[in-house]
């Protein structure tokens, strides 16, 4: 069942009489999909590939950028502009050739999450928006799979496993036990706006695959039922009970059945622009908003010509001043915030005329004028 030089590398873990060989070969029959292949991602497949995890696959649809490097620690400065997927099974590859990578290059979507989550065992939640997060808790409750659940904020983080059955087969509560309705992106902003210590999602990830390998092991004390909180600034931790609401299929469900269709318009634009076509764009002195999302310190620093600062917080307060008559390109950092302000808009304020900057600012400073300050 285990090749010599398998028993070699899980030594320690056969030592454990908690684990031994029955525990290391269910970690070798298992199967994880991990969800964001960012800071969380990052240990967790570090961790969960050194444990033998038999199958991991990767869901990720973004490219390494210079400003993960701080705390997303597969990738190196080479990386940047490679799909992360890619380069992290590569990597995790070499650690570890006696278990299955899967990279998926994709955003998960209700689609592919019905074709993924019933080939996996445990469900991994390491993103950064809700959309995402509230897409896993509804679809692990559909396909009846428990899902890990990983958020970090500053100095601040969160854990704890959903929708997760135990020995006696009582089921745990869903996150929509805990949070029911879905909030703005906006209310919540990630990281890309308001920042993160670096060793927090690292702290975070692996307090998460230490669940992962206590679910698939059956050992110890699972977090389900148990929302535990993180704050690395004073080396505190607080828990708190969470119970399983009566109504968390139905929960589960609501979503879906109220997702409202989005109004037609008569006229289209494409929803995002390269920097070349909006300097294309700017030279023929077509008529364009441009909106810029990002704090006041980094509009300081530099902007676009022309450009009205809203930052991401302040949207919502400020709708009647973001025009419906004309194409407004939204644009941000990196094009990360601008596109959940751009998915508010659209959702919560039936906006059809919004696009955004792919990669921001940044693509600017690098594609048109390289005399802008690159921060």
């Amino acid at each position: 069942m285990f090749t010599s030089s398998e028993k070699t590398r899980y030594q320690k873990h056969l030592l454990l009489p908690q684990i031994g060989l029955e525990g290391q070969t269910k970690l070798k029959n298992a199967s994880v999909l991990v969800v964001g292949a960012g800071g969380l991602g990052c240990p967790v497949l570090l961790y969960l590939t050194a444990a033998g995890v038999g199958k991991i696959g990767i869901i990720d649809n973004d490219t390494v950028d210079l400003s993960n490097l701080q705390r997303q620690v597969l990738y190196q400065t080479e990386d940047i502009g490679k799909p992360k997927v890619m380069v992290a099974a590569s990597r995790l590859g070499q650690m570890n050739d006696s278990i299955v990578l899967e990279p998926i290059n994709q955003k998960l979507k209700h689609n592919n999450a019905a074709t993924l989550f019933p080939h996996y065992d445990i469900i991994v939640d390491c993103t950064d928006n809700f959309t995402t997060r509230y897409l896993i808790n509804d679809c692990c409750v559909q396909y009846q799979k428990p899902f890990v659940y990983g958020a970090i904020h500053q100095f601040e983080g969160q854990v704890s496993v959903f929708n997760y059955r135990d020995a006696q087969g009582v089921l745990g509560p869903t996150y929509r036990c805990l949070f029911p309705e879905q909030p703005s992106e906006l209310e919540i902003p990630n990281c890309a706006a308001i920042g993160v210590l670096g060793i927090l999602p690292g702290t975070l990830g692996l307090y998460q695959a230490n669940e992962v390998v206590k679910m698939i092991t059956g050992i110890g004390k699972v977090l389900s039922g148990v929302f535990m909180m993180v704050d690395l600034l004073e080396n505190t931790t607080q828990k708190i009970k969470v119970k399983r609401r009566a109504d968390a299929e139905q929960l589960a469900q609501k979503e879906e059945r109220n997702t409202p269709e989005m109004p037609t318009c008569q006229t289209q634009w494409d929803d995002t622009m390269t920097a070349e076509d909006l300097y294309e764009k700017l030279q023929n002195q077509e008529e364009l908003y441009l909106l810029d999302v990002r704090n006041i310190d980094e509009y300081e620093i530099c902007h676009l010509p022309n450009a009205i600062l809203i930052p991401m917080n302040q949207v919502p307060n400020n709708i009647k001043q973001i025009p419906r008559d004309k194409p407004v390109v939204v644009y941000c950092h990196h094009g990360i915030r601008s596109a959940s302000v751009i998915q508010y808009l659209e959702q919560n304020h039936q906006f059809n005329n919004l696009i955004n900057l792919e990669g921001g600012i940044n693509s600017w400073a690098t594609d048109i004028d390289s005399s802008m300050p690159l921060y």
